[in-house]
């Protein structure tokens, strides 16, 4: 499709605005579908970019550059008007000045490559929940990986029109060629000074340039999805959360939907693709990483996965672990900073078994000895730490029917959780909205030896598991949540909304052994959450929240009455701990915009503990 056959008016006016600033030697309007999806991937092989993969079919491994492997917080922005809008989490540059500097190294960026012109819907094409992306990029691996990620093509352009709202979202790799030359198996990017994550709330825009990977190249991915979808869902009415959606049914055929807010490392991933252990109950995945929820005419909160893949951390996935992501990631996936072994397949650490043959080639492309368990000396791993997957949602084996449903799932309950040896209990209910509120804006996890010696022992706070994706002042953010709940109880509705839970598999006894199993385990915590959305009276009140009545909560295997008891009471100096590092630290960082209403529970919460 060509540029000018585009029908909106404005989006061909934007587009050839970039194509005079980047300079492409060719222009493509991505139509979509599994031909155009393959021609990206052979022109990345004919690069040297990709090798495919003997033992996975239509799957394909990338190696990027050293210097882009992850998302680089540091050089990502929320250029705001003013700067107090941003608020103190974030990374803020005056939006002229910012765009200014951009425009400089956008010149001529494309030189000697194709710029493609991604039409993208970030949930169910058509939904009323869903919201639509440009992306111009020059990579042919952003296009397959938005392929899989996102729903491409002109089915999008359709529901657009010719003055449809969408949000215009630049990409370059920042690496032009010169006449003749190639990237001859190099992976193309910017140095790192040069890399820019740049959203404008205002304008509701993205810009991005220097970085080909993941999220600071995939632009549906956090940028849209979270930092520019919060201030839509904050202007709109709704909520966009770095939330799981779960589909539960229980051995009467009853079904529910929750979902889960998580900092990272704190099984987010696996619990969306959880195989319960708890017979009669089945758990179904609608979205692994993403939710979007709008108010429903009932009062209920529906949710929409507003991706259509999973770009999945590979270390750590195993079978055990998480069979459900290694069957989706079997075939059709684009796999990123993997090992490769002799045979034609992917490796990484943590993945079950050792590496068949004498040698496998790491993520960097060098060939090491092949290792004959799952493990690697750190600092020499075969797979980078954040090597990723990115496979079609469809293909999880319990990918739940109503993944795609335009309309969203109702939402019964929300799950915050972090990972806390101690004082957290294993599930905690909130007592009201907006003490779930409170629950979530005071989630964390505690911090190890292994992360950063002289912060051991304190906890890392990560709001709603928010904190490097809100695209506004995280004071504001709560307040919102706090206005959601005001609006359903104006309108009467405040018994529609979802429940609100807080849950911790990462307690340990004084040994330091976890005290729950977790995994599948879990699903005994989801039955119970299930039965309290019913009203089922299995708790007890408590100064924290309603706690599990002794015996409501089927232990596990190996697990004691003892233990269970200790999971699910409370502690009550250690409360006293937690309230008052809120107080002290927590809370202040976020000066004037704090909402009185949190400081409030918080004095609630100690009354209640009798400080």
């Amino acid at each position: 499709m060509k540029v000018q056959d585009l029908k909106h008016a404005g989006l061909k006016k934007w587009v050839d605005e970039a194509v005079a600033l980047m300079t492409p030697d060719s222009v493509e309007v991505c139509e979509g579908g599994q031909s155009e999806y393959d021609r990206m991937i052979d022109i990345t092989v004919k690069a040297g970019l990709a090798t495919k993969l003997a033992k996975k079919p239509n799957s394909y491994l990338f190696r990027s550059d050293p210097s882009d492997v992850a998302r680089v917080e540091n050089r990502t922005y929320i250029a705001s008007k003013s700067e107090s809008d941003a608020g103190p989490t974030n990374n803020w540059v005056d939006p002229a000045k910012l765009k200014e500097t951009m425009t400089g190294l956008y010149k001529g960026s494309m030189k000697g490559r194709t710029m493609y012109v991604i039409p993208f819907s970030m949930g169910p094409v058509g939904s009323d929940i869903a919201k639509i992306g440009i992306e111009i990029t020059d990579s042919p691996y952003v296009v397959a990986n938005m392929h899989i990620m996102t729903r491409v093509g002109t089915k999008v352009l359709d529901v657009l029109g010719s003055n449809g709202f969408y949000v215009p979202c630049y990409h370059s790799v920042g690496k032009p060629l010169a006449a003749g030359e190639k990237d001859n198996g190099k992976w193309p990017c910017a140095p790192m000074d040069d890399k820019y994550i740049s959203h404008f709330p205002d304008t509701r825009e993205i810009w991005s340039y220097g970085s080909g990977y993941g999220g600071n190249a995939l632009l549906g991915k956090k940028c849209l999805a979270l930092r520019i979808a919060s201030v839509l869902a904050r202007d709109e009415g709704w909520l966009a959360e770095h939330m799981l959606i779960l589909k539960l049914t229980n051995p009467s055929g009853e079904v529910k939907y929750v979902t889960g807010a998580f900092p990272s490392a704190c099984g987010k991933t696996n619990l969306a693709m959880l195989i319960p252990t708890l017979p009669g109950w089945k758990v179904e995945t609608v979205g692994d990483d993403i939710a979007w929820m709008k108010p429903g005419a009932d009062g209920r909160l529906y949710a929409i996965n507003p991706e259509a893949g999973f770009f999945g951390v590979a270390p750590g996935t195993n079978n055990d672990s998480n069979f459900n992501a290694m069957e989706a990631a079997a075939k059709n996936t684009i796999f990123t900073n993997c090992g490769l072994t002799e045979d034609g397949d992917i490796w990484w650490e943590q993945i079950g078994h050792g590496a068949p043959g004498k040698t496998v080639i790491d993520w960097k492309g060098q060939t090491k000895p092949a290792p004959q368990t799952d493990k690697s000396p750190k600092g020499e791993e075969i797979a980078h730490p954040n090597a990723r997957f990115t496979a079609p949602a469809k293909q999880c084996p319990c990918i739940a029917k109503e993944w795609e449903d335009p309309k969203g799932v109702p939402i019964s309950a929300f799950l915050f959780g972090g990972r806390r040896p101690s004082t957290i209990p294993l599930v905690n209910q909130a007592k009201s909205w907006i003490h779930g509120v409170f629950m979530g804006s005071i989630t964390g996890s505690e911090v190890t030896a292994a992360v950063i010696s002289d912060q051991v022992g304190q906890v890392r706070r990560d709001p709603f598991a928010m904190l490097p994706f809100c695209g506004y002042h995280m004071g504001d953010y709560f307040k919102h949540w706090i206005n959601i709940g005001k609006k359903a109880d104006a309108d009467g509705k405040a018994d529609k909304l979802p429940k609100i839970f807080f849950v911790n598999w990462f307690r340990k006894d004084a040994e330091g052994k976890f005290m729950w199993p977790g995994y599948g385990e879990n699903s005994r915590v989801l039955a119970w959450v299930f039965d309290r959305c019913d009203g089922k009276d299995n708790c007890v009140e408590t100064p924290i929240g309603n706690l599990p009545k002794p015996g409501t909560i089927d232990a596990p295997k190996g697990v004691s009455d003892a233990v269970m008891k200790e999971l699910c009471s409370v502690d009550i100096e250690g409360w006293k701990k937690e309230i008052a590092d809120v107080r002290k630290n927590h809370y202040p960082k976020f000066g004037d915009r704090m909402p009185k209403e949190l400081y409030d529970e918080l004095d609630a919460i100690e009354k209640r503990l009798g400080v």
